[in-house]
């Protein structure tokens, strides 16, 4: 119980714009000529960001395109965030359509790409058991494996995840929404993998205390 009271002190604090997330930290952190980068992450996964999707759709989708863009720092942050607005199921259902599209993206891919109708044929033999015992709603797993599949780039299970997410009710705009933050993601990764240091390890952001005028003035770059 205090451990939930706690999460809404912080959500509290984050929104008020009285404590600096991880996320915003690594947010700042990005360099100029990532400014678009940085404004886009800002605008997405702000408060009123992204509302064609429900809060759990939103980080949802957060969490499961930080994974498949394999950025540490970032995934770190943005699970934080995830952790003080949606429930741990949604956040592990998140993760399980990462880790099984790390696998399905590359499998359908190399088939697609193949182009071989008897290999098109074979049934995959791989476990995918997640697909459907997930624990969610079924349109927010499509869309965490759609952004999970735009990161990767296999075109076969991202219109099977786009037609998976319009079949159970997610709006064309929801779909786009997705695709956005995962685009948005994936750009953030790989910029903060360009300018990580190549011998140490970075450290991740702490959750840090904005000064009161700070927050008064609005002080976001």
């Amino acid at each position: 119980m205090s451990s939930w009271r706690n999460r809404l002190r912080k959500r509290a604090k984050m929104e008020s714009g009285m404590m600096k997330s991880p996320l915003e930290s690594l947010r700042q952190s990005l360099p100029d000529y990532a400014r678009d980068v940085k404004l886009n992450l800002g605008t997405l996964l702000g408060v009123d960001g992204a509302p064609e999707l429900s809060e759990s759709q939103k980080w949802g989708v957060a969490v499961a395109s930080s994974l498949a863009s394999r950025s540490h720092a970032l995934t770190h942050a943005i699970e934080h965030d995830a952790l003080l607005l949606i429930d741990e199921a949604t956040i592990e259902a998140a993760r399980a359509a990462a880790a099984i599209m790390a696998m399905t993206n590359v499998y359908y891919r190399a088939v697609h790409m193949a182009d071989d109708p008897e290999l098109a044929q074979l049934p995959a033999g791989l476990r995918m058991n997640g697909l459907a015992r997930h624990g969610i709603d079924q349109a927010d797993f499509e869309l965490f494996g759609l952004a999970a599949s735009v990161v990767k780039g296999c075109e076969g299970c991202t219109k099977a995840h786009f037609a998976g997410a319009r079949k159970h009710g997610a709006s064309t705009q929801a779909v786009q929404a997705a695709i956005r933050i995962a685009a948005v993601i994936h750009s953030a990764a790989t910029v903060l993998d360009a300018t990580a240091d190549p011998i140490l390890s970075v450290p991740l952001p702490l959750l840090t205390e904005v000064a009161p005028e700070q927050a008064i003035a609005g002080d976001v770059n």
